[in-house]
């Protein structure tokens, strides 16, 4: 699938129009999304444009013509949830494209909204390619502010099992910790996607400083600088949210510890208490010729209370040694 990004002559607007346009238009086409074309696509391709749509042997190459720039990009899809995809930028003299494999990931629905906004901005190739690397360097912080704020809902759910307790005083336990713990794997994966996918968000975006004359050029590359340090500052960002999953993971990993232990403690607490007892109740169940206490008219008194002593003491020492708590 092919859309074209052409600029309207009477306004100099940009707008979209679904495959390739008429050859007569060719040149005024600035802007290709070229989403798993057909082989009668890549022929078009080829043969108007000069692009090479098989896949590229290293991250950067250039057949005199055009530059092919690999990267991977991330975005919040329609359903909110985020998308990863493997992407090609090629840059040219005159047009941009972007090759993806993926027929459904478009990480730039909104770049064309952003690029009517600013048409001084996208005068050339590549400016057009710094707004779409804008673009997907805005789509990245905003996947990271989403995974931000699950984690403090996170973090407050950890809270509220360390308590014992939810907001509406239901019980938590072991089974809400590895749920929560699972959530945070879920979450460290896609953070360390992220940060693959800013790292080589990064070196496209050097890529296209080194093709920038910083003579002729010089508002660009100002531009394009301020775009490397945004991306940076995006990575730095994500860095952050990967080391605080990591805490949150140790204190679930720490709470969750503690809780077994606790569960172990109880059941010891347990069997030190009703251990003297079954060791009462073992003696009395020998069957001995002569017991004395069975002729004692307050036998059985006497061994209820033998019975119940030997279970508080054990108690009553637990307790001293603080042990309960």
């Amino acid at each position: 699938m092919i859309r074209s990004i052409i600029r309207v002559r009477n306004n100099q607007s940009l707008s979209i129009i679904q495959g390739l346009p008429q050859p007569a238009n060719d040149k005024d086409v600035v802007w290709l999304e070229i989403n798993a074309p057909t082989a009668e696509e890549t022929a078009d391709l080829g043969r108007r444009f000069g692009i090479d749509t098989g896949p590229q042997n290293s991250s950067v190459t250039d057949d005199g013509t055009f530059m092919y720039m690999r990267s991977k990009l991330l975005a919040l899809g329609a359903d909110a949830i985020p998308g990863f995809g493997d992407v090609t930028f090629v840059l040219g003299e005159q047009v941009v494209a972007i090759l993806c494999g993926d027929s459904d990931f478009h990480p730039f629905e909104f770049a064309l909204q952003r690029m009517n906004r600013k048409p001084d901005h996208v005068k050339s190739a590549k400016a057009v390619l710094r707004l779409l690397l804008q673009v997907a360097n805005d789509s990245a912080d905003a996947v990271i502010d989403r995974i931000a704020d699950e984690l403090e809902r996170s973090a407050e759910e950890i809270s509220e099992i360390s308590d014992g307790y939810n907001a509406v005083g239901k019980e938590l336990g072991v089974p809400d910790l590895i749920g929560t713990m699972q959530d945070l794997n879920e979450k460290e994966e896609l953070i360390s996607r992220c940060l693959e996918a800013q790292l080589s968000l990064a070196r496209t975006v050097r890529y296209l400083n080194s093709e920038i004359d910083n003579v002729t050029e010089a508002e660009l590359q100002v531009l394009t600088t301020e775009l490397a340090e945004d991306v940076a500052g995006v990575k730095e960002h994500a860095y952050f949210e990967h080391e605080k999953v990591r805490y949150l993971q140790n204190a679930v990993t720490n709470i969750l510890n503690i809780k077994q232990n606790q569960i172990v403690k109880v059941f010891t607490i347990i069997t030190a208490v009703f251990l003297p007892p079954t060791l009462v109740g073992t003696f009395y169940g020998m069957n001995f010729a002569v017991m004395p206490e069975l002729s004692w008219k307050h036998g059985f008194i006497y061994s209820m209370i033998l019975t119940l002593t030997a279970a508080l003491l054990p108690l009553l020492y637990i307790k001293s040694k603080g042990w309960l708590r």
